[in-house]
């Protein structure tokens, strides 16, 4: 695709860019007093219009554009329109949330489309030195929406210790970089693989891979690169976390994909090993941290980590189905993520009135809507049976069942009994017996865009646990998108006919 044309392999990056700098611009036209509100719901429409251009580009045969560093296929596709979603429940969120006089509210909105180009780029990117770039654009945005709640001195502090150590992994990223182009002569991701075996110095490459597994390691929080996550977790506004616990770290997983199947293949027993210990250990620190937790944003920040060793399961298969199957779980576990998060922000606002555990209890009797709701996501989480989590973890240790990854199976399945304590601690709180708690009380009545949130969540939860196929079809069309032995085919084409 040459010409005009190729602004369709990047029309929804291109909706996202138009939509923030209207936002910019239109902010301080407004009066020092006038509500932001009206600017969230104008991102709200321009994240609509950039689901439906994700949608659309379904439609078009698999193809690079600008000088081959972008590509649309069915596994861009299938990131972009979760990246699109998730931005979507955020903004409706931040809208309920955020009271009519918060302060840089329309900035808020601004960067979180803003973010979501630069995740959009890395999911489409097939030129190494582009991923940097969207890596770049998506991790400032997160630094400063992470420092939102300028007045609590948690939130600028938990944004100095994510910006300095993000920092360090993006340099680790970037060396990476120029170690795989010192060895191959070449940044263009599908090249790589093919100058690789022919490469005189395959230590080069070894290491360049251990530095990219470093970076995109801290991106997605796995362990031993996830000291971050808790205090990142606790110090931002509950819609900012449900953000950055999905949406970067659906991007992350996305080129960590690309980068090992499609550019290093050659050197799946350097990376595989690796892969395999950062799955076992992420899984297992992250739920026995979880376990001593009180604090609610805390412990799911210890969780985040173990799902991001369940997803790093499904990468040891070496096969489509694994790819697949992170691709399956990382949007079940965002529709949950995300989910849980607006309950939170909705009973304890952008100020996060509510930390505990124990503040919640009684809340099923308060708020029924409220409690139902949570009770649904932690069950998911949990993996019962009928929702995204259980399904999700089913076909992730699947696919490393049939890889012959048993011990890593049986860890993944000790820690899911794990987890469940937890969880439940959560839930049983929600619906022992309510005591007085002027926190509580204090609850308002839900409104309609966390109706519509909600509704998404709990939506897209029950049919990636009750209905997968279409979903499914889509995570692995796009699957043989990245596997060598897959047949070339259109985004459609593969979609329309999963092997």
């Amino acid at each position: 695709m040459t010409g005009p044309a190729q602004i369709f392999r990047i029309l929804p990056e291109a909706i996202l860019i138009v939509t923030g700098v209207i936002i910019m611009l239109a902010e301080p036209l407004l009066a020092k007093n006038a509500s932001r509100k009206p600017l969230g719901w104008l991102a709200v429409l321009g994240t609509l219009v950039t689901l439906a251009a994700s949608l659309w580009q379904m439609q078009l045969p698999a193809g690079t554009a600008f000088f081959g560093t972008v590509q649309t296929d069915a596994f861009s596709v299938f990131f972009h329109i979760l990246i699109a979603g998730i931005v979507l429940a955020t903004l409706l969120v931040t809208l309920d949330a955020a009271g009519p006089n918060e302060e840089n509210l329309g900035e808020l909105f601004a960067l979180t489309c803003f973010g979501a180009v630069g995740m959009m780029l890395m999911t489409s990117a097939v030129e190494l030195l582009l991923v940097f770039i969207g890596l770049e654009i998506s991790s400032i945005s997160t630094y400063i929406l992470s420092a939102f709640r300028k007045k609590s001195a948690k939130g600028p502090e938990s944004a100095i210790k994510y910006f300095l150590l993000g920092s360090f992994a993006t340099a680790f990223f970037l060396y990476g970089i120029a170690l795989i182009f010192g060895t191959t002569g070449t940044t263009h991701i599908p090249e790589i693989a093919g100058l690789l075996t022919t490469s005189q110095t395959p230590i080069l490459a070894t290491i360049g891979l251990t530095m990219i597994l470093i970076g995109l390691g801290f991106k997605v929080s796995a362990v031993p690169f996830q000291v971050w996550t808790p205090d990142v977790y606790e110090g931002a506004p509950s819609p900012v976390v449900g953000l950055m616990s999905t949406a970067p770290k659906a991007a992350a997983f996305a080129v960590l994909l690309r980068v090992l199947y499609v550019a290093l293949p050659a050197l799946h027993n350097h990376w595989q090993p690796l892969v395999w210990w950062m799955a076992a250990l992420s899984m297992t620190f992250g739920n026995l941290g979880a376990l001593r937790q009180q604090n609610v944003k805390r412990m799911l920040a210890y969780s985040s980590i173990a799902h991001a060793g369940y997803t790093l399961v499904a990468f040891t298969a070496l096969s489509t189905d694994g790819i697949a199957a992170a691709s399956f779980y990382t949007m079940g576990y965002a529709a949950m993520n995300v989910g849980i998060f607006a309950v939170f922000s909705h009973a304890g606002g952008m100020g996060d009135r509510l930390t505990l555990i124990q503040d919640y209890r009684g809340l099923a009797y308060r708020s029924p809507l409220l409690g139902g709701a949570l009770a649904f996501f932690l069950v998911s989480l949990i993996g019962i049976p009928f929702t995204g989590g259980f399904f999700g973890k089913f076909y992730v240790f699947t696919a490393a069942l049939h890889s012959g990854m048993v011990w890593l199976t049986i860890i993944g399945l000790v820690n899911s009994g794990i987890a469940a304590y937890y969880y439940l601690r959560l839930l049983v709180s929600a619906y022992s017996k309510p005591v007085h708690s002027d926190l509580l009380d204090g609850i308002p009545p839900a409104t309609a865009p966390l109706l519509v949130a909600l509704l998404l969540t709990v939506a897209a939860t029950l049919i990636l646990g009750i209905v997968p196929g279409r979903v499914l079809a889509l995570a692995k069309a796009g699957a043989n998108t990245l596997s060598p032995s897959a047949p070339e085919s259109g985004a459609n084409t593969a979609a329309a006919n999963p092997q």
